[in-house]
């Protein structure tokens, strides 16, 4: 049974719910680090606890597990190439665009941020980009850049290639893309964090939240705020959304990019338009004589036709999702099943609603019904993965990611 200080000791340093990892995960890496130190006792470790901030340090790594690869959900990406090339917050040769990844893992993230605006055409005095994560491990291997098979899934890796070497211990990215990236320790829920706002126009805080309470969530919204500029644009994860509209945020309205604006972008004032000049009176002319009037004939009421509201579009109910509005997306996607009959994408967007709303059986489901009819569809295996390991089914999970590996494998030949 797992002791619950250590479960308060964690929500207290770094706002960790225990539930979101389960209690299990907290008592495995409690043990791990009381056997590394050598301690039987677990009141000697709890002891140690409270006077070591480098046993802090590690017991916290013990327990954060990072799961990340380049270009995870490429729409947000896309979208976010589509916003810095045009619109408000395009790339102005006067001011280079700042943007935040938080946390940034072991660094996949801000590199795919910095790969994607090179590929969109911006050069690296256009933009710059900060990372900030808990972890002093993950970070030393940011810096290092060299990345295994796991960090490179999905059917598009062509960016591989352009930007990155084969060595005999994986992939090591170009000095040209980590020289772009400004890596950095921090904690987001601590008094101190980033006191001045920084004004970023982009902050990448994907899949952070759901490890939190309800109190801390609350916070680190408000930290996202603050770090925003005005008509900056936040990316949270697809079970973060209905958080980000209960708190002030409105969404971007693009499709499964899960992106927010701070505020609502208001158009100012109509300018007033000048009165045109006064007419010149005409000569009035006589009036035509009136025609003889026709009879009239009944008019019989028309039958009004019944139009049936438009079929429900996959796009439309992803963006539908995307703004939080998850139970008319939920509907939608069931209409579109007894139309059309069960699809794996319409299957897989159920599972990601569900995720979202919390229902994990509901998610699970969906993402195994997606999978019977399409073993390959690489967003319901990965989804699927990462629910596996919320519940703390760490064996299934690595089941899923070593499927994820052959399919890329077997795709990249």
């Amino acid at each position: 049974m797992s002791d619950p200080r250590f479960e308060q000791f964690l929500a207290r340093a770094i706002g960790l719910n225990a539930a979101s990892i389960g209690p299990s995960a907290i008592e495995r890496a409690v043990a791990a680090r009381s056997k590394a130190c050598k301690l039987d006792d677990i009141q000697a470790y709890w002891e140690l606890l409270q006077n070591s901030e480098e046993e802090t340090q590690e017991l916290i790594e013990a327990v954060i597990v990072p799961e990340t690869w380049f270009f995870r959900d490429p729409q947000a990406f896309a979208a976010l190439t589509r916003l810095v090339t045009r619109g408000p917050l395009q790339a102005d040769a006067s001011r280079p665009i700042r943007l935040l990844s938080l946390p940034c893992s072991s660094g996949e993230e801000p590199y795919t941020m910095a790969m994607a605006l090179l590929d969109a055409g911006l050069t690296a005095a256009q933009f710059r980009i900060d990372a900030v994560d808990l972890s002093a491990r993950s970070l030393a291997l940011a810096r290092q850049g060299i990345y295994g098979r796991n960090s490179f899934r999905g059917q598009n890796l062509a960016f591989r290639d352009r930007y990155f070497d084969a060595t005999d211990d994986g992939y090591r990215l170009r000095d040209t893309v980590r020289g772009l990236v400004q890596f950095s320790q921090g904690n987001i829920v601590a008094p101190d964090f980033y006191a001045d706002p920084a004004s970023y126009d982009f902050v990448f805080c994907r899949n952070l939240l759901i490890y939190f309470d309800a109190a801390t969530q609350k916070h680190v919204v408000g930290v996202i705020r603050r770090l925003l500029a005005p008509h900056g644009v936040a990316f949270v994860g697809h079970s973060e959304a209905g958080l980000m509209g209960s708190n002030g945020f409105t969404s971007a309205k693009i499709p499964m990019a899960f992106a927010f604006h701070k505020e609502s972008v208001r158009p100012g004032p109509a300018k007033a338009r000048p009165a045109p000049p006064p007419a010149e009176p005409r000569p009035r002319r006589a009036p035509p004589p009136s025609p003889t009037p026709r009879p009239i004939p009944p008019a019989f009421p028309r039958r009004e036709e019944k139009r049936e509201p438009a079929p429900p579009n996959l796009e439309e109910l992803r963006l539908l999702a995307d703004r939080g509005q998850l139970q008319e997306a939920a509907r939608g996607c069931e209409t579109l099943i007894r139309r059309d009959g069960a699809t794996p994408d319409a299957l897989a967007l159920l599972g990601l609603i569900s995720d979202a709303s919390n229902d994990l059986g509901a998610a699970e489901r969906y993402y195994r019904k997606a999978l019977y009819l399409d073993p390959a569809n690489t967003e319901a295996l990965g989804h699927l993965a990462l629910l596996l390991k919320k519940q703390g089914d760490h064996s299934g999970a690595k089941l899923l990611d070593e499927r994820l590996r052959r399919l890329d494998k077997w795709r990249a030949q």
